[in-house]
């Protein structure tokens, strides 16, 4: 570890914070354009060293995974809030328009945030999603809580310490940009040694910010992350990781870390954001499916867990079904065919193997789906959800891991009321939660499915989507639900992404189609959104993905053509 040349990184970012602070927004909105380029520029040596690092197979459908959580998520992430800011630079208060707003009949504030635009409804189309706000947020107050930052002329500058992930190569990038431009603080970007490949990548891209002084980098193992928190001149920290990670930075380590905890008395006082994964349910309610929805479905959820390999933190890890829904056992039966159908994927992510192995220890009805693959996917089936005790409900085993439990209820608000329950209850961790509802239950339901929605005390909320959504939509908020002590951190605190800069955010929440175009028409639901190229069955998902990034990165309506023709053949 050179730790003279961390000093002096650091060294700098303070003596040039106050400078970033004080520049003026027109000055670092012509250094966020640069970016856009510039991704675009090392956008297929990012992705194919991804894929290398990886192991998947160049020019297979799964690389699309690179391209649309890499370089294009970064693109569209930038594109978006640049629109805010220039809102800002131009004298406005970037709130929606009162016709996105809405006031539940408790008081919360709804925002529409999704489609923006005329290219979000084609790409997604059928796809809205909402951003809902903190008790005491109101439509006539609003403007009193985004873009604080820009709201506090001649806050102090500060220096800030990300410490990225290593599964999702736009994660770090991303959050490096809201340090800079949601919150005014020039930053260390500490690579995760899983991915730290794409370091020289991230400092070509971010390279006009490097000369300037107000980004630089780091690598190395523990010792150089022990080395960063503890620094005197890291003023803040940022984390994407596990609640280990976050314990041990706030704590410390071994028995007087955990003693520490105990007393609640932090070694570390910093202030720290955090994203830190779950346990994430999948919620199915009964209805009239069709043998083509199940099949659609199996195909939903299979891609909710094997998306990455599973190596997500959003990852689905608990489908929780009605135990008296007479489609359930089909349900299974094809969901286990769909993971058997597919291809077992390098596990390229440290520890895999032996959380694998550990799961199939502690759950005597584990299924091995792949006999003699040296990480085999495994499926966990029929948990008892009144024993606290399942290390499935409490332990993120980030892999290929999924399990299953089923809960009673007479009908589908019965049943829901006990899922919410559950997953609040039951299950560790806050970043997201998934339903699967058929229109015809989401009519029956009616007023009673918003109300489970705001119920459920989770960041990210997917109807009939997937949470991993949530995280590429750049207007959504991205995080944990609010409100965890640092004794009991679970997902996190604080949000990110959030391109429309919501200073109190509570969740976000996005609703898709059940079925997709066109067989959807049959059932009178006119939308264009075939299947979904983040779908690890998708069979175009490669060709999707460059084709988005070179849309974002350049738009203009004649990358469409192609890309529709390659969504539509997937």
């Amino acid at each position: 570890m050179d730790t003279t040349r961390i000093d002096e990184a650091l060294a700098t970012l303070a003596a040039r914070k106050e400078g970033w602070a004080r520049l003026p927004l027109t000055a670092k909105l012509e250094l966020l354009a640069a970016l856009r380029p510039r991704t675009a520029a090392a956008a297929e040596r990012w992705v194919g060293a991804a894929v290398k690092a990886k192991g998947i197979p160049l020019g297979s459908p799964w690389e699309g995974e690179e391209w649309t959580s890499g370089p294009y998520a970064l693109l569209w992430g930038l594109g978006a809030l640049e629109r805010t800011l220039w809102r800002i630079a131009r004298g406005e208060v970037p709130v929606p328009p009162r016709s996105a707003l809405r006031t539940r009949r408790d008081g919360q504030l709804v925002a529409r945030v999704f489609p923006a635009d005329g290219y979000d409804r084609v790409l997604l189309s059928g796809v809205r999603a909402e951003v809902w706000m903190e008790p005491g947020v109101t439509a006539d107050n609003l403007r009193e809580h985004v873009a604080g930052f820009y709201r506090r002329p001649g806050s102090p500058g500060r220096v800030a310490l990300v410490l990225g992930a290593g599964n999702i190569a736009s994660i770090p990038p991303l959050d490096l940009v809201h340090k800079l431009y949601a919150e005014g603080q020039v930053a260390i970007l500490k690579m995760n040694p899983v991915n730290e490949y794409l370091g020289p990548i991230f400092e070509e891209i971010f390279a006009p910010f490097v000369e300037r002084g107000f980004v630089r980098f780091a690598y190395g193992g523990a010792d150089v992350g022990a080395f960063l928190v503890g620094h005197p001149l890291v003023e803040e920290i940022h984390i994407t990781g596990s609640e280990r990670t976050y314990d041990a930075i706030r704590f410390g380590t071994g028995a007087e870390g955990a003693e520490r905890k105990r007393r609640g008395e932090p070694l570390n006082p910093r202030r720290i954001t955090a994203e830190l994964g779950g346990v994430a349910p999948t919620i199915v309610l009964p209805g009239p499916w069709r043998a083509s929805d199940i099949a659609f479905q199996a195909e939903h959820v299979a891609s909710q867990k094997l998306h990455n390999g599973g190596f997500n933190c959003i990852a689905t890890q608990v489908l929780v079904l009605p135990e008296q829904w007479p489609q359930k056992e089909e349900f299974l039966g094809t969901l286990r065919q769909t993971f058997r159908s597919l291809p077992v994927r390098a596990a390229y992510y440290p520890g895999a193997a032996d959380r694998q192995r550990r799961a199939v220890e502690a759950h005597r009805s584990a299924e091995v789906l792949d006999a003699g693959a040296a990480v085999p996917r495994t499926f966990i089936p029929n948990l008892d959800s009144r024993d606290p005790a399942v290390p499935a409900f409490s332990e993120e085993f980030f892999g290929a891991i999924l399990a299953e439990t089923s809960l009673p209820g007479e009908s589908p608000a019965e049943f829901l009321e006990e899922a919410i329950r559950f997953a609040n209850e039951g299950l560790r961790g806050t970043l997201g939660a998934n339903l699967v509802v058929h229109p015809a239950t989401a009519a029956a339901l009616g007023p009673r499915l918003e109300e489970a929605i705001a119920a459920l005390r989770y960041g990210s909320i997917s109807i009939n989507t997937w949470a991993g959504v949530t995280y590429l939509l750049p207007q959504a908020a991205w995080g944990a639900y609010p409100g965890h002590a640092d004794t009991d951190i679970q997902s996190g605190r604080g949000f990110v992404h959030n391109a429309l800069l919501f200073d109190r955010p509570q969740k976000t929440v996005v609703y898709a189609p059940f079925q997709p175009f066109p067989r959807a028409w049959l059932s009178g639901h006119l939308h264009m959104g075939p299947k979904p190229p983040w779908f690890v069955t998708h069979r175009r998902a490669h060709e999707v993905g460059r084709r988005l990034t070179r849309l974002a990165a350049n738009p203009g309506i004649g990358h469409l053509p192609g890309l529709i023709a390659a969504a539509l053949r997937g």
